[in-house]
């Protein structure tokens, strides 16, 4: 879920008494304000102000999507894909998404292409998944731009361009996405898409593995113990190695063997 500036919070009832707050966006929306709707939708949603109460927030969610408007439309697809608030059914959240996506929310685009990679909802299909995942990565969504690396990487959906896929996980590490960097380390150390590079590997797991991805730790303490293009540190290696269980090796896995 977006982290939408909410105007009914804690914090924005400091200088206007909380139930004034709230009367005042309730009162709009209760005239047809969409974004009222929403504001108080989210309010509902997240509780603190008023009381959480995820029946209400869809309520709020489906006027302001029944009239066009495309955050709505997405949260309240949201809430079909939880089951929160109303009955689970994955192809009304697809029905939502589908809307808000076609108007260009990102996040809806990701959640879209989500379900055609899964068939979660809809009928799986790997090509409009890029599709939408491509949509949502161009306008900077970085869960979309590590999803369209896999997809370059896999060939799944589109044809297979590692060059192409070390493009988008870069983007996606350089937003701060913690799984990214270990793909991008993956890529310099066997040279796939990008020229061979084990000590711009090792930067890359290091940062993925500072962040708490279990894959990074396998591999950084690998390479500490080797001294592969980083000072052999076997202190180092074992402070990496006491994170995960003995069972774990050097790893370089591929979308389906996700874990974090």
């Amino acid at each position: 879920m977006k982290n939408k500036p909410v105007v009914i919070t804690e914090a924005a009832a400091v200088a206007e008494d909380k139930a004034e707050t709230v009367k005042r966006y309730r009162l709009a929306a209760e005239q047809g304000d969409a974004e009222a709707q929403v504001i108080l939708g989210f309010a509902y949603d997240i509780g603190g102000v008023v009381k959480k109460d995820k029946a209400e927030a869809v309520k709020w969610y489906r006027l302001a999507a029944d009239q066009g408007h495309s955050e709505a439309q997405s949260y309240l697809g949201r809430a079909y894909c939880f089951g929160d608030g109303v009955e689970k059914d994955r192809t009304e959240a697809v029905k939502w998404w589908r809307l808000a996506a076609e108007q260009g929310d990102a996040e809806a685009q990701n959640n879209l292409a989500m379900a055609y990679d899964c068939g979660d909802g809809v009928e799986e299909d790997r090509a409009e998944a890029v599709k939408w995942w491509h949509m949502a990565a161009e306008q900077g969504d970085a869960l979309a731009q590590l999803m369209l690396g896999f997809a370059y990487s896999s060939g799944e959906g589109v044809e297979e361009n590692e060059a192409e896929a070390v493009k988008w996980w870069r983007m996606a590490a350089e937003q701060g996405d913690i799984l990214a960097p270990f793909y991008l380390g993956c890529a310099y150390y066997f040279g796939d898409g990008v020229e061979e590079d084990r000590a711009e590997a090792v930067k890359w797991w290091r940062m993925a593995a500072e962040q708490g991805v279990t894959m990074a730790w396998v591999n950084l303490a690998s390479a500490h113990d080797c001294g592969e293009s980083v000072e052999e540190d076997k202190a180092e290696a074992a402070k990496w190695r006491q994170r995960y269980p003995d069972t774990l090796t050097f790893i370089k896995p591929r979308r389906k063997s996700i874990s974090n």
